[in-house]
């Protein structure tokens, strides 16, 4: 149905104004009302629907229910175009109940509420009665629905009440049948306890006898056991001070004998190859003189003074460092985090170890040279995973025990004799290394001579 043009309402406008309600809906007349214009919705146009209902015009008729159910209401009580045209739905939906409406006989089988909401939404004569009517009727219904509610309730609550006082009752006679059996084995325990009572205090006074005796006789062997423990303790101590004193010796006896002569080996080794490269190096004559030896000549490969006096190297010149490891058994022991943190001291510690080791690998397969790496133990947060290159010896200080500790007691194992070159800047290092015979070289030279490698 078309809105009127300018402005006019429709002709049933007078008759709303002439009926008009004067209580609010009915709560289920109410939820029937949105429900028949939520269904009806969907069959308008936008264009047909109130402003502030357009928004909701592609909701489903449930979530149209839920959502814009006051909204509806509204428009449904101030519109009268709006109302029409959901009156004009509900007569197509529902053609017997709006003509019965419109004809002033509602059928008698219809359900009250379907019949007001429909009074409502097309406003036939009387349509005021109608919804009052199935107010007070749905009212009525509820009333007798709570008031069934209420009796089933009410007769279950007296079945309860009448099972529950049978089982008090047959609780009680039990109750009470138990208590007298209870009575009677209380009183049956009562005599037992005493006659009980009797026999326990005779054998307290049994148990108190044999307890004298027994204390006696344990007194006699405790100090027996006391005199047998004392001389077996001091047997014991005797054995054992005279097995200590059997092992000490035959360990000290074994140590001593490894000891030197690994001390006695090497340093014949240092000794014979010290000899030899005193040979080499003075170039000897063999023992017969023959007349053109004596003759005063410059041979070839023969060192001039000139060439003795240019042997003469600096501190920091890694020809020196060179010329010491070409002794024979010669033994470096480098100061491994000293020369670390002079060389690469912003690099990580175990990168830093990683570095110099390898330049020691290469370093002593290069010279032959026996060399010891030692790191301080106090440096680490756990025990390191490392496997030692090939011919250097890793080693770390053992906790309460500095790397210059462990370099001054390597020196002092060496026999004398032994070249031994200590790699360290630590000046109270180099001293009492130097004290100990060894030969300190600055940490400087050593990096200077691994870059060349």
């Amino acid at each position: 149905m078309e809105q009127p043009a300018n402005g006019a309402e429709p002709a049933d406008a007078a008759g709303d104004a002439a009926e008009a309600l004067d209580r609010p809906l009915p709560e289920g007349v109410r939820r029937r009302v949105v429900a028949l214009v939520s269904d009806a919705f969907g069959g308008l146009t936008v264009s047909e629907l109130p402003a502030q209902l357009r928004q909701y015009a592609r909701f489903t008729p449930s979530r149209r229910a839920k959502f814009a159910g006051n909204a509806m209401a509204a428009a449904l009580e101030s519109d009268p175009v709006f109302r029409q045209r959901i009156a004009e739905r509900l007569g197509q939906a529902q053609p017997e109940l709006s003509a019965a409406l419109e004809a002033g006989s509602p059928p008698a089988a219809a359900d009250p509420v379907d019949v007001a909401a429909a009074a409502y939404v097309l406003r036939p004569t009387g349509w005021v009665k109608l919804v009052a009517a199935a107010g007070e009727e749905a009212q009525r219904a509820d009333a007798e629905r709570a008031d069934e509610a209420g009796r089933r309730e009410l007769d279950r609550l007296r079945v309860e009440l009448t099972e529950a006082r049978g089982l008090t009752k047959s609780e009680t006679e039990r109750l009470r049948t138990e208590l007298e059996a209870a009575r009677k084995e209380a009183e049956s325990l009562r005599r037992k306890l005493r006659s009980a009572q009797s026999d326990v205090k005779r054998g307290e006074a049994a148990l108190r006898r044999t307890h004298a005796e027994t204390e006696t006789i344990r007194s006699e062997a405790a100090a027996q056991v006391s005199a047998a423990e004392s001389e077996s303790r001091r047997l014991k101590a005797r054995l054992g001070e005279a097995e200590a004193a059997v092992e000490a010796s035959r360990r000290a006896a074994r140590e001593g004998r490894s000891i030197e002569d690994m001390r006695l080996r090497l340093l014949l080794d240092t000794v014979l190859e010290a000899a030899q490269g005193l040979r080499r190096e003075l170039a000897l004559p063999p023992a017969a003189v023959h007349p053109a030896d004596t003759v005063d000549a410059v041979e070839p490969g023969r060192m001039s003074p000139k060439d003795i006096a240019a042997r003469a190297l600096s501190e920091t010149d890694p020809a020196l460092l060179d010329q010491l490891l070409a002794l024979p058994q010669a033994h470096l022991v480098v100061d491994g985090y000293n020369v670390t943190k002079t060389g690469y001291p912003t690099m990580p510690l175990e990168k830093q170890r990683l570095r110099l080791l390898g330049g020691l690998s290469v370093l002593a397969a290069q010279t032959g040279a026996e060399i010891t790496c030692v790191f301080d133990g106090a440096e680490l947060a756990a025990p390191v995973l490392l496997a030692p290159p090939r011919g250097v010896r890793v080693l770390f200080s053992k906790p309460g025990v500095t790397a210059d500790e462990l370099i001054r007691q390597l020196v002092r194992a060496e026999p004398p004799g032994r070249p031994v070159v200590v790699v360290s800047t630590d000046r109270e290092v180099a001293d009492g290394v130097a004290k100990a015979g060894a030969r300190p070289v600055a940490s400087v030279l050593l990096l200077k001579r691994l870059s060349r490698v």
